[in-house]
């Protein structure tokens, strides 16, 4: 049977769920069913091993009169008998419980994860393995057993050769194939919100300034080295913003041309990445790129990047009781960057398998 999951969440939310995804496929014999929003969750998750298809849903709060998403999605839930149903969501909660009725889902088939207990300090990836081991009522736990091996404490993503050719393609067209790659990440969701760095209530901004300084002393140390800064469409404002301040022809903005697997392959042959605590930060982790991520309000017990390779993860997090991003000196991410054990014998390889 496959396993039904519902996670609404960020691009990050969903890297972390792939070890849960992992287990409960394991647990249960077929990949798993995800029932998710954002654009980002079919390049992301579509040909995961793990996820036998996606349901997506625009928003889960809409009307459901007004949702053609919602009526294919309690049709589709119809069809899916007997199957266990993890609900992964803090909010909007009583909403799925109704949609899971709607679709003829009974509540014995369904766990729901709850809310994060305050004071807690359990990573979010080892809280979801936590629940992958729990089994819904109608099920007899004895029946889905899980090994030692099927617990995968770290996410799980994966390319193919198509996605590095495309990569590789890219960075030919920018002529950025041949040098090592150091990849920086200024841009949130709520950057997304607001087009720019720094108004008020962004916990995760980090001056346009230090960005440019971390840039010129990444070139200053590194010669050989192309910095891109990567983001969103939405994010050219931003990126071109740092791009000006740092005066450098080493300096290159991706807000345009960057989608999901060709992010994922270019972190997989990066020499190291610098991000705000965001969704493609627990990409880089995942593909093994060594990675320097500025924290606020958000803890880094909860939320650190963890890496399957073993590759460098440090967290950075404010010297203030605000906890803003923004008080983080830019000395400090330039030492924490530069102690990054190096990546050089991964470039090469990747690299030269890239090669025309």
């Amino acid at each position: 049977m496959s396993p039904i999951v519902v996670r609404f969440g960020a691009f990050g939310d969903l890297v972390i769920l792939t070890p849960l995804l992992h287990l409960l496929h394991r647990r249960y014999g077929q990949p798993c069913t995800l029932v998710t929003s954002g654009a980002w969750s079919e390049p992301l998750l579509g040909t995961h091993p793990d996820v036998q298809r996606i349901l997506r849903l625009g928003s889960r709060r809409r009307a459901y009169a007004f949702d053609p998403q919602q009526w294919r999605l309690t049709r589709t839930l119809r069809g899916l008998k007997d199957t266990p149903v993890y609900v992964c969501d803090e909010f909007a909660v009583d909403k799925l419980r109704w949609l899971l009725a709607r679709g003829g889902v009974e509540p014995g088939r369904c766990l729901y994860i709850g809310e994060y207990p305050p004071g807690v300090e359990e990573h979010w990836v080892d809280r979801m393995l936590r629940f992958g081991c729990q089994t819904p009522p109608a099920f007899e736990a004895e029946d889905f057993p899980w090994r030692d091996d099927d617990i995968v404490r770290a996410p799980l993503l994966h390319i193919d050769a198509a996605d590095r050719a495309d990569c590789a393609a890219w960075l030919r067209s920018r002529a950025l194939a041949n040098a090592p790659l150091v990849l920086l990440q200024p841009g949130n969701k709520r950057t997304l919100k607001r087009g720019r760095l720094g108004l008020i209530g962004d916990d995760k901004y980090w001056p346009t300034e230090h960005w440019a300084a971390l840039c010129n002393a990444i070139v200053k140390r590194m010669p050989e080295a192309q910095v891109v800064l990567c983001g969103s469409p939405r994010e050219q404002g931003v990126l071109d913003d740092i791009q000006l301040a740092a005066k450098r022809s080493q300096i290159h903005v991706a807000a345009a041309d960057l989608p999901p697997r060709r992010l994922l392959a270019l972190l997989e042959r990066a020499h190291s990445m610098v991000s705000i605590d965001t969704g493609p930060a627990h990409a880089a982790a995942a593909m093994g790129c060594p990675l320097v991520v500025l924290y606020g309000v958000a803890s880094p017990s909860h939320w650190k990047p963890r890496s399957g390779s073993g590759t460098a993860v440090t967290a950075l997090t404010s010297p203030t009781a605000d906890a803003r991003v923004a008080d983080i000196p830019p000395d400090t991410v330039i030492e924490a960057w530069t102690a990054l054990p190096p990546r050089e014998a991964a470039h090469r390889l990747s690299a030269s398998a890239a090669s025309p």
